[in-house]
């Protein structure tokens, strides 16, 4: 690809292949690689499990989870989420290991009145330390259609994309003393359940019971990663010489220059919060892995 490409040009590229990526798992039955966690019946395999509902009710939320562990990789899923007063509610797509040192990698929409937009809360926990949150509006309507919420998890990036745009990078920073999920195997959870005492507004906004059943929808889950066996302690040695080159572009994945202007774009334009511009917060002085100065 030459120099004189144009920037519209590099986009509807990238686009294209990141829709050959995933097109492969269009139609998979997704009871193969998850199953619901709890909810008494208010989750639900549809169509044949090639889509799956989460609902919430006024006396219980539900979820589901991967069959298997992973230790870095490509999660895709794409989610429909509850529409109209959604205030209280937060639905979650996550990826977390067990225990109080444990790690986790965060999406989380926080719902809110008719007409006002959803709020997308990321995180990042390592040895059971987070404190590393921003948070995002989105340019489009999250409950008219589906879109698709990426995590991609390797040594040295943990990169957030909303259908291929990435809109953040915690980057491995362990040489400043910074936490870096690397060691402990995850599972993919997700969830819908009321928060309403602090999700919306910081919760001066409760759930409308009268809005209930509020139901999200999920289809086309895909994990692209290195499953952790049980009693093993690693990634089995095969699984990436295995792999084809595409499907493990995310071994090696970071955002490049063109990747860095589209997220740059949305963190300029949508980014509500962001840890590392709150100083308030830290008066003795920002984490160590947030800039000096904030990139324009």
């Amino acid at each position: 690809m030459t120099s004189t490409t144009s920037p519209l040009v590099l986009v509807f590229l990238i686009s294209l292949t990141f829709s050959s990526l995933v097109s492969f798992a269009i139609g998979d039955n997704m009871d193969r690689d998850l199953e619901i966690s709890w909810g008494d019946g208010r989750g639900k395999f549809l169509n044949n499990a090639n889509l799956l509902s989460l609902s919430l009710d006024m006396y219980s939320g539900s979820g589901f989870q991967s069959k298997n562990q992973y230790l870095f990789g490509r999660i895709d899923m794409q989610i429909k989420l509850v529409p109209g007063n959604s205030a209280g509610t937060v639905t979650t797509f996550f990826l977390s290991s067990q225990g109080p040192a444990h790690d986790e990698i965060d999406f989380e929409f926080l719902g809110n009145l008719s007409g006002n937009p959803y709020t997308l809360h990321t995180n990042v926990f390592a040895q059971g330390k987070g404190d590393k949150e921003q948070q995002f509006h989105l340019w489009f309507d999250p409950t008219k259609d589906f879109h698709t919420y990426s995590i991609v998890w390797n040594p040295k990036h943990i990169i957030f994309m909303v259908d291929n745009i990435p809109i953040r990078d915690f980057k491995n920073m362990e040489e400043r003393g910074v936490g870096f999920p690397k060691d402990q195997p995850m599972r993919m959870y997700s969830s819908l359940w009321n928060a309403d005492d602090w999700a919306t507004m910081g919760g001066r906004v409760k759930t409308n019971w009268t809005q209930a059943p509020f139901t999200a929808y999920y289809q086309n889950y895909r994990a692209n990663a290195c499953v952790i066996s049980p009693g093993s302690s690693g990634c089995p040695g095969n699984r990436l010489k295995t792999a084809s080159v595409l499907d493990n572009a995310w071994i090696n994945q970071e955002v490049d220059s063109v990747s860095y202007r589209r997220m740059r774009w949305v963190q300029r334009k949508y980014m509500i919060y962001d840890y590392c511009a709150d100083i308030k917060r830290f008066p003795q002085g920002l984490p160590a892995e947030c800039p000096t100065r904030r990139p324009r």
